[in-house]
């Protein structure tokens, strides 16, 4: 192995990053990886390849409509296997040049966990790779060899050097430096009116409950409210929103034993004023068009990896969710996927809409139309899915039940549970398949999946986190007593457009004291989940 990479490292790299014809064939794609491998060994041992310089700043003076941009999902970098990402990158170089050369407007965004969060070198060391200097300044060269311009958020796992720095300051101020970047947000004009607005995680070793939680500082969430304020819809300015982990309330599908239970899913996940703000933010301002996001490492061959602002009545209630389309991006490399899919996100926009494609890894770079976004005026938008969801009949796994309230013309779905007039709800038995949610007098939404009882958000119904898991509620029973909400009078309620459930517990104005109780059938214990001092139960 010792002797392979010294040949390597001997090579030439003034080529390493030369671009490659979208129609390679087998031995185009195979020099292609060589060659980049190569580059990256080299560097490693005291060479480096050329890059393009990334920058933050906004394009200048007059400027078309039209525009490309790349999206990368989750990189998570290893030395050791690089040929997926050389691969990944030559699907995408005739894509840009071509875009170079009719409008010159192309950009590429990487939405952070640049490294691999173990040891690349277990027989030398255990500091993990990901958030160290090495790591950081190779996916720059990685990010910078695209022959356009990069912009970066920071993941969940881009501070992580732990080794190497002893606080988060220290390491997000290597990050900004060897990326190039001023501060953890940016804000780059990609075409006419048009905006690329990226947030970062600035977090790690201060995180106040999981590490791995992505979270937006509050000054950048300030920065980002002033931007939106500034740049209204009704004078034609258009942003797309680039995050690690997406916004709570934007439907997108996630996974609810991983990220849901360690509290980790959306932005801001444990705070709960700034998990809201997001989604508050774009339900106000009709200039955010799309929001790009990754961290849950799964494809895009799912419906619900792409969730529209509206949908037509007949197919469901309001989503509420502004003027804007929620897309999550997958992987490039294929030890990283959660589902096996290896795939990034394109998009290709004009002044009338944009298109969210696939570029698909594993079919030779295959570009798919994923969804049209037309602009229905300055401040609505309407999407058409391309292709029906190829996972829906075979990959149950990952087939997530989000709970619905329904609206003025469509009830709650079937796995509401409503008080009786005592103001109970009756004890109910709990399996692993079944599916119930209900309001409590508080607002607060709590519901059954997969055995676990789960925390909701009272206003998106996205998923918060574990309250009680399935190894302690399967084969029991669970019920709400002593409750002051009258669940059925709450649909008398929805006559406004976009109004929640958690409204209507607050408008129901009784809160009195509740219990949810837990029954067990063997021994007819009962056991009380008792509120956390922010009223969500534990047992």
């Amino acid at each position: 192995m010792k002797l392979f990479i010294a040949i390597l490292a001997m090579a030439s790299t003034a080529s390493a990053f030369s671009p490659v014809n979208s129609r390679h064939d087998a031995s185009t794609q195979l020099h292609a990886t060589e060659t980049f491998q190569r580059s990256l060994l080299a560097r490693r041992l005291g060479g480096r390849a050329t890059s393009a310089t990334a920058s933050s700043s906004a394009n200048g003076s007059t400027m078309s409509d039209e525009f490309v941009v790349g999206i990368l999902g989750d990189l998570h970098i290893d030395p050791r296997k690089m040929e997926d990402y050389g691969v990944g990158r030559s699907h995408f170089l005739p894509i840009f040049e071509e875009g170079k050369k009719k409008h010159g407007n192309v950009a590429l965004v990487s939405l952070g966990d640049l490294g691999e969060s173990k040891s690349v070198r277990p027989e030398e060391t255990s500091e993990l790779f990901a958030g160290t200097t090495e790591c950081h300044e190779m996916a720059a060269e990685f990010l910078g060899s695209f022959g356009v311009p990069y912009e970066v958020v920071g993941g969940n796992h881009d501070l992580e050097g732990l080794d190497e720095f002893e606080t988060d300051q220290e390491n997000l101020e290597m990050y900004l430096r060897v990326h190039n970047k001023e501060t953890p947000q940016f804000c780059r004009q990609i075409a006419d009116k048009t905006l690329l607005v990226g947030l970062g995680s600035t977090v790690f070793r201060d995180a106040v409950y999981t590490s791995h939680e992505v979270t937006i500082d509050q000054a950048q969430i300030d920065w980002f409210e002033n931007l939106v304020v500034n740049h209204p819809a009704e004078e034609g300015w258009k942003v797309f929103v680039f995050t690690h982990a997406p916004p709570n309330g934007s439907g997108l599908r996630v996974l609810q034993e991983n990220h849901v239970v360690n509290g980790c899913c959306w932005l801001n996940h444990s705070n709960e004023k700034q998990c809201k703000k997001f989604i508050e933010l774009v339900r106000e301002h009709r200039c955010i068009k799309a929001w790009f996001s990754g961290h849950f490492h799964l494809g895009q061959d799912y419906q619900d990896s792409i969730t529209f602002p509206t949908i037509d009545p007949k197919d469901g209630p309001y989503p509420n969710r502004g003027s804007c389309v929620f897309a999550q991006t997958s992987v490039m490399r294929s030890g990283t996927s959660r589902d096996g899919r290896q795939q990034s996100r394109l998009i290709r926009g004009n002044k009338d809409g944009f298109e969210i494609c696939t570029v698909d890894h594993q079919k030779e770079g295959k570009v798919r139309l994923d969804a049209t976004i037309t602009y229905r005026g300055d401040t609505n938008e309407v999407g058409v899915y391309a292709h029906d969801d190829e996972a829906y009949d075979h990959d149950k796994y990952f087939k997530v039940y989000a709970p619905s309230a329904g609206d003025a013309l469509h009830p709650p779905d079937d796995g509401f549970r409503r008080y009786n007039t005592d103001g109970n709800i009756e004890p109910f038995d709990i399996e692993m398949d079944t599916v119930a949610w209900w309001y409590m007098s508080c607002g607060r939404a709590l519901g059954m999946l997969n055995g676990n009882l789960i925390e909701y958000d009272s206003s998106t119904l996205a998923p918060l986190g574990l309250v009680v898991g399935a190894d302690e509620l399967v084969g029991k029973k669970i019920g709400v007593i002593n409750s002051g909400l009258d669940a059925d009078t709450c649909q008398l309620l929805f006559d406004e457009e976009g109004m929640e459930g958690a409204d209507c517990a607050a408008l129901a104005g009784d809160l009195r004291e509740q219990a949810v109780v837990l029954l067990d059938k063997k021994t007819n214990q009962v056991t009380v989940v008792q509120p956390n001092e922010d009223v969500s139960p534990s047992a």
